[in-house]
């Protein structure tokens, strides 16, 4: 693949980078991810993968845009307001770079989509708000042999990790953390805890950091590691993670092997 004038000066600072070059370059612009939500995570993340010339970018939310998100889904303005999330995203991503292909996906991720939407990605890099969809995520990227980036923020505190155990490097997945998803009400939401809006950019920007390694296959991975950022105190610390023998999704007895499990009506 040839570069064009204007992709040479778009992507100099990576191409001058001697861990990315142009065959690096190039893979970006080849690759295929798979971004799910397009809220305070995806924003940041969705437009340094665009910024960084990452071909072609799926985004899937069935929600619009309230003016409540405008605190930290930065990739939305005022007039995007009640518009769907996909297209508000859409259009930041295509004015700020003209080479990506945005694919919309205005709908619930559910157990009856999930593996279809998916399997037409490379990576998935998850920016939900709810354990219902983590766990739908982690399934079906383990059952489609996807890696799976991961982040989370709530209040003051964002955690990141990478999950692909269908690598067999002994990575663990989503589930050998938490094996089934909390008790409703036992883990506030975002809208009833409150988040910090600029949490959500460090940690979606990390994110996008995590997405460009693994396709580029460059330092190490965050599989096997969660790191925990807290923004009050300005520290992190990160946590070895292990395969779950008994892990019903990927231990050595797996129960799970398809996505019956889940009822459509509880992903959001």
């Amino acid at each position: 693949m040839d570069f064009t004038d204007d992709q040479i000066e778009r992507y100099a600072r990576h191409i001058i980078l001697r861990e990315v070059g142009g065959a690096g370059q190039q893979k970006l612009l080849g690759a295929r991810v798979l971004v799910v939500g397009a809220g305070g995570l995806g924003s940041p993340l969705l437009m340094y993968l665009a910024s960084a010339g990452v071909g072609t970018i799926g985004v899937i939310d069935d929600d619009v845009v309230d003016l409540s998100n405008l605190q930290r889904q930065i990739i939305h303005t005022t007039p995007d307001i009640d518009h769907p999330k996909v297209d508000s995203a859409k259009q930041t991503i295509e004015a700020l770079n003209p080479d990506v292909t945005v694919i919309c996906h205005q709908e619930r991720l559910t157990a009856d989509n999930a593996m279809a939407l998916i399997s037409d990605y490379d990576i998935v890099a998850d920016g939900s708000d709810n354990f219902a969809t983590r766990f739908l995520v982690n399934d079906a990227c383990y059952l489609a042999g996807k890696t799976l980036v991961f982040a989370a923020i709530g209040q003051f505190e964002g955690q990141l990790s990478t999950f692909k155990a269908h690598s067999g490097d002994d990575a663990p997945c989503y589930r050998c953390l938490f094996p089934a998803p909390p008790a409703d009400g036992t883990v506030p939401s975002c809208a009833e805890a409150g988040v910090l809006g600029a949490l959500a950019g460090v940690m979606g920007a990390l994110q996008g950091v995590e997405v460009i390694k693994e396709i580029l296959e460059l330092g190490d991975s965050m599989a096997g590691r969660l790191m925990i950022y807290d923004a009050l105190s300005t520290r992190t610390r990160t946590i070895r993670l292990k395969p779950d023998p008994a892990c019903k999704l990927c231990g050595e007895h797996a129960q799970l092997t398809d996505l019956s499990h889940f009822q459509a009506e509880d992903a959001a």
